[in-house]
């Protein structure tokens, strides 16, 4: 591997939008959005009453799935989902943070002789199909979030007549993840499975030095202590971690300092990524400090490997 890769990866509810992209959801359907949280943080006890253990950062779409049976989200397609992401608004500076990032590599000269550049993941336990509707789509190299089936794919057991019905509605659920699986999503980035899903399995025994995206390439950008998980193997493994509150909240302002003294993160700012910020200073210094330590790298490489110029005396 070249490992010439600078990754970005951002979480994304209160990271790159001010509250959950579940929000237009609930407003086209007249849901209330905090009777929908409150029926799902209960949910978990409820469950665990019939002897059953839910995961709490997913059962939420397990809720939704219910509400669209009960006709509460009527005829819920991924289709209106993608449609619901262009409605999301963003933070200031979201999304020409993006191309900045990528610019300030792309256009030196110097990153462009190892071919250096910046990749944009998103890495949530949203909803993946919101993110594709959303206007920062263009901008992102890759998606891990939660996604729905619409029609199942049969079963040959069963011979009978299909009466299944053909209609585009989310049935059940394709992929999760949740706060702790965040950190299967960075190793695949680490290791290349989703540049390489064919050859390479997450689990597949790889040496630093084969790896497509080394962790001390990485910047991994979040909202809190949700993200200790994720924030603690990026650091653990010499990444960059940053984190960013919303302006004038105390209670979040004080979380990000439990986070600096616990060394979970480097650095944190309000989640403002207009020119001039904290956020965008922080984020553009560091990610040009990792295209310079990739660029010396490969410059000392090529030392190396040209060994000592030949010298006259040698014929003499």
């Amino acid at each position: 591997m070249e490992q010439n890769t600078i990754a970005v990866i951002w979480d994304f509810d209160k990271t790159l939008i001010p509250g959950y992209m579940q929000d237009p959801l609930f407003e086209k359907y007249g849901v209330d959005s905090e009777q929908f949280w409150k029926e799902v943080n209960s949910l978990p006890e409820k469950y665990q009453k019939r002897g059953i253990r839910v995961g709490k950062d997913t059962i939420y779409l397990n809720h939704i799935l219910t509400c669209v049976q009960q006709g509460i989200f009527k005829d819920l397609s991924n289709s209106i989902l993608n449609n619901l992401g262009e409605q999301l608004e963003f933070y200031n500076g979201i999304p020409e943070i993006f191309d900045v990032l990528k610019k300030i590599v792309s256009e030196d000269s110097r990153y462009q002789e190892f071919s250096i550049h910046v990749e944009h993941y998103i890495v949530s336990t949203g909803l993946s199909e919101m993110i594709k509707g959303s206007k920062i789509n263009k901008y992102i190299d890759g998606i891990w979030g939660c996604e729905f089936i619409e029609v199942p794919v049969r079963s040959n057991l069963d011979i009978r007549v299909d009466e299944t019905s053909e209609k585009s509605i989310i049935s059940q659920i394709g992929y999760m993840i949740d706060n702790t699986s965040k950190t299967r999503a960075i190793f695949e980035i680490n290791k290349g499975v989703n540049k390489h899903p064919d050859r390479i399995d997450v689990n597949s025994k790889m040496e630093k030095k084969d790896r497509r995206v080394p962790f001390e390439n990485m910047i991994y950008i979040a909202d809190g202590p949700s993200d200790v998980p994720v924030f603690s193997v990026v650091k653990q493994y010499h990444g960059k971690t940053f984190a960013v509150y919303p302006k004038g909240n105390y209670k979040a302002f004080k979380q990000m300092e439990n986070l600096i003294r616990d060394e979970r993160i480097d650095m944190y700012a309000e989640a403002d990524y207009s020119e001039g910020t904290t956020a965008y200073m922080w984020l553009t210094e560091n990610v040009k400090n990792i295209a310079d330590k990739i660029y010396n790298e490969r410059m000392q490489e090529v030392y190396n490997s040209a060994g000592e110029v030949p010298s006259h005396d040698v014929y003499r």
